[in-house]
């Protein structure tokens, strides 16, 4: 007593697909934008690592030696590669350190990554000699001194490690986003698009009296004066634009899916056309107790159709084919088959994106 195999659907979604009711908690500017000139950077070098238990790279491996024994030499310790035949405690590694957005000053310490590079098959209980690190900008010089004992994250990956606080910075790399008396917003990826960075510049010189200070150049860029007033201290002023508040919008009709982990994210209006689907296996039950029915004795009716839209006027919402695939028990390998076919054959109105 089950009713399958096809369903009739005109859909149109603004919800998520895990059955949340829609908040209408505002979002902040701050909340979707970063500054330019406001991004991670990352520190890089070449060092040694001491102490290792005949797991290091090995007398025989040059690029290893080599460095060893310039090193011993600067320690006027002078030493052939040929009397570091037999040394295995020693490996050479790239180092690696994450300068926050926020930046960083002189004397700040940063985790340190540590990867052989060599032929070492393990870092454990290593520890890495003082090694400089260059920065972001060619010609810089150093940037900062990496040392200390390696932590192995995962002991089945031995070649990589970690050192905590193992990067002190040797200069200044602070953040400055004003420019020439401007700054500019950035949107992130997913927000981007010329009705949220216009609608940022409205807000934005709305709540200036309507001064025309901030200018949404492209889809994902909005240029902001500093008014005159602000220049000598524009802190507060950044503060201020990214803390308020934007009205709700229609964003982008968007679906996007990750295969691997059955995943489906619905945002927008997305639209589909009229059309019927057929698909193997839904199922669905309803039961129309009779004025004496019982639990033993229901009255139960089977269809041919499931109609989201029988009245054929348009307006349905996708969350109700949703809705009939999760009562269908349709897997969500299933239903994200469904949609890309939707997609495939034009009948679905939203960018899909796959993942």
């Amino acid at each position: 007593m089950s009713l399958k195999s096809r369903i009739i659907c005109f859909l149109a979604a603004s919800s998520v697909l895990l059955g949340f009711t829609e908040r209408s908690e505002a979002v902040r500017i701050g909340d979707i934008t970063r500054l330019d000139g406001q991004r991670e950077n990352t520190l890089t070098g070449i060092g040694l690592v001491f102490g290792l238990k005949a797991t290091g790279d090995g007398g025989k491996y040059l690029p290893a030696m080599r460095p060893l024994a310039q090193m011993l030499e600067k320690f006027s310790n002078g030493t052939s590669i040929l009397d570091l035949a037999q040394a295995k405690n020693v490996a050479i590694v790239s180092i690696t350190a994450k300068v926050p957005a926020t930046g960083v000053r002189q004397g700040d310490q940063l985790d340190l990554y540590v990867t052989s590079i060599g032929a070492a098959s393990s870092l454990k209980g290593g520890r890495l000699f003082v090694s400089p690190m260059t920065g972001p900008m060619p010609g810089g010089g150093v940037f900062a001194l990496a040392d200390g004992a390696i932590v192995l994250e995962d002991e089945g990956v031995p070649t990589t490690g970690v050192i905590r606080s193992g990067a002190t910075m040797e200069v200044d790399l602070p953040t400055d986003p004003v420019r020439n008396g401007r700054f500019t917003l950035i949107l992130d990826d997913p927000a981007a698009s010329w009705t949220m960075s216009s609608l940022i510049a409205k807000v934005i010189n709305d709540n200036e009296d309507g001064s025309m200070l901030a200018v949404a150049i492209d889809a994902k860029n909005i240029v902001v004066m500093i008014p005159q007033s602000e220049l000598a201290r524009p802190d507060s002023f950044i503060a201020r634009v990214t803390n308020l508040q934007l009205p709700r919008v229609m964003t982008e009709a968007r679906v996007t899916i990750n295969e691997r982990t059955g995943t489906m994210i619905i945002s927008g209006d997305v639209e589909i056309s009229p059309v019927i689907i057929s698909h193997a296996g839904l199922t669905i039950t309803t039961i129309n107790p009779q004025p004496v029915a019982t639990m033993r004795s229901p009255d139960i009716q089977q269809n041919d159709f499931v109609a989201l839209d029988p009245q054929d006027v348009g307006g349905a919402k996708l969350k109700d084919l949703l809705t009939a695939l999760d009562q269908l028990k349709v897997p969500a390998g299933d239903r994200i088959e469904i949609i890309k076919e939707l997609h495939r054959t034009g009948k679905l109105h939203a960018k899909l994106i796959m993942e």
